[in-house]
């Protein structure tokens, strides 16, 4: 091949490559595409199952008067309980995110007979740890019959910290 040739292939090539990733595809064949492209491209970080999801939502302080639970998001001192988070428009459609149990931080002092006293601290802040997740978004093309996949960062809540207090100065 000659360069011109090389040149014309390279023409005709090109945009058939870019339209395969961007083509409009109808509802089945773009979740097909997502999951390809998830599992190949944006491997996903497992989520708790759905049986792990939590209803509880208030600061589980007396908990740890006695022995703290096993999970480490239930005995940290700033707790997090996960609830499933639906988006109908993107790909994975549902995902777990953490939410923080408690506004302040669980502290463990020790009276003077060796017996601990727990309470929730507001010298301290729980606040969630984001980590950003690449999503794919079906968004409709122009026809208003097909889709395509546009890959999008979520900022998701996986866990939460205890921190000091914000102050103005």
């Amino acid at each position: 091949m000659d360069v011109k040739q090389v040149l014309i292939f390279t023409l005709f090539l090109v945009p058939a490559w870019t339209c395969k990733i961007n083509r409009c595809c109808d509802e089945q064949e773009v979740r097909e595409a997502a999951e390809r492209k998830l599992r190949n491209h944006f491997p996903q970080t497992p989520d708790p199952s759905p049986a792990v999801a939590d209803t509880a939502a208030s600061c589980p302080v007396e908990l740890y008067q006695y022995q703290p639970p096993e999970e480490l998001r239930q005995r940290s001192l700033s707790p997090w309980r996960y609830v499933l988070v639906t988006k109908e428009d993107h790909f994975p459609s549902t995902y777990a995110e953490a939410q923080c149990l408690c506004s302040g931080c669980i502290v463990i002092q020790e009276k003077n007979d060796g017996s601990p006293v727990v309470r929730e601290s507001h010298d301290y802040n729980s606040v969630p740890i984001m980590q950003s997740r690449v999503f794919l978004k079906r968004e409709r093309c122009e026809d208003g019959k097909t889709y395509h996949l546009k890959p999008v960062s979520v900022n998701v809540a996986v866990g939460c910290t205890c921190a000091r207090v914000k102050t103005s100065s």
